[in-house]
């Protein structure tokens, strides 16, 4: 195991970051000179494999530090770039909710509008029915006075036929007498 695996930090992700890495390993530099370290543990009683040793272990720490610490040390540009895509998605989300919101106007012009439609649906439908009910009104009322007149003629035609049959009859029954009498008449002349 290396020194390394004991150092692990739980990634968190927030919005739609990417991971972008603007130091890289071999450009980070040590803060002191191994060669120089190994010269002074040399001059100190150590000998030259245990020198290095203790220097490759003293870069091994340093460089897991270094790395500890560029992973948790927040850069400007580390910070821009975080800045930038907060910025985008708060962008997203804007243009998202402008959407929503042009949305939620158009489906209240839509519901206004439909409700105008029936609204004038139902008037022209009621303006229509009472139309048709004055007409229907109308027509009956015509139809009444067509037939009180209808009957008011047959009623003064039953009049006059009757008393055209009563003065037929009284003619009639003046021609028989009439008729009768000249017979009688020239019976007697006759006789």
């Amino acid at each position: 195991m290396s020194v390394l695996e004991f150092h692990r930090t739980a990634v968190v992700s927030t919005y739609d970051m990417r991971k972008v890495e603007l130091t890289p390993l071999e450009q980070r530099k040590l803060t002191f000179d191994t060669h120089a370290l190994v010269k002074e543990l040399e001059n100190s009683g150590f000998e030259k494999s245990q020198a290095e040793i203790i220097v490759t272990a003293l870069v091994t720490l340093t460089t897991a530090n270094m790395d500890i610490v560029y992973r948790d040390m927040v850069t400007t540009s580390h910070q821009e770039i975080a800045l930038q895509q907060i910025m985008a998605h708060l962008d997203s989300i804007r243009k998202d909710m402008k959407m929503k919101n042009e949305l939620e106007q158009i489906k209240s012009r839509l519901m206004e509008e439909s409700q105008k439609i029936r609204a004038d649906a139902k008037l022209d439908i009621n303006l229509e029915r009472s139309r048709v009910t004055d007409m229907n009104a109308d027509i009956d009322r015509s139809t009444m006075e067509t037939t009180k007149k209808i009957d008011i003629e047959v009623a003064s035609l039953r009049t006059l036929l009757e008393s055209l049959k009563l003065e037929t009859i009284r003619y009639l029954a003046a021609s028989v007498f009439s008729c009768l009498a000249i017979a009688l008449a020239f019976y007697r002349l006759w006789k």
